[in-house]
This record gives structure tokens, sequence and C-alpha cells, in this order.
């Protein structure tokens, strides 16, 4: 299981129902299936790159990066926790 070197935290929907992504596989399934912008470019590219990721052709960073763009363009970004994943 490819983990984010530190976990995401999104809120797709209701105020009190944040989510801390910490895979590259959950984050997958959230732009696949809840994502709020599904014409985002954004939102394409963060799905390839974390299939790259999940595939073996790219490190989970980059999943990361293309993940908090896409939050960010679909404005449901909230932060990161301060604690590394080991």
């Amino acid at each position: 299981m490819k983990r984010f070197h530190k976990p995401v935290i999104i809120q797709l929907g209701r105020i009190d129902r944040d989510r801390v992504v910490i895979t590259v596989a959950e984050a997958a399934g959230l732009l696949l299936r809840e994502w709020p912008a599904p014409q985002s470019a954004k939102r394409l590219r963060a799905m390839e790159v974390c299939l790259e990721v999940i595939n073996g052709r790219k490190p989970p960073r980059m999943a990361r990066d293309a993940f908090i763009a896409a939050a960010k363009d679909a404005q449901v970004f909230l932060g990161e926790t301060d604690q590394a994943m080991a």
C-alpha cells in the first residue's frame, strides 16, 4: 500500500466531515467517486498520477502533490497534518 509521507485533510461535503487522506488508493477513490468538480483538469491529472503511482511508475509524493492541487482547485483542501507517516 502506497502512503503519503504526510496525510492530507479535505472536506468534500458537510462541515463536520473532514477526511484525512493517507494512501494513494484512498485519494484515487475519492477523486473517482466523490469529487465535487468532475470536469476539472487538475482532478483528471491527479487521477492519472495516482494510477501511475499505484502501478509503480512514480513515487507517492507525486500523487500527493497532484491530489493537493486538485483539492485546492475544487476548494476542498483544508491542510496537512504535522505527523509524518511511518
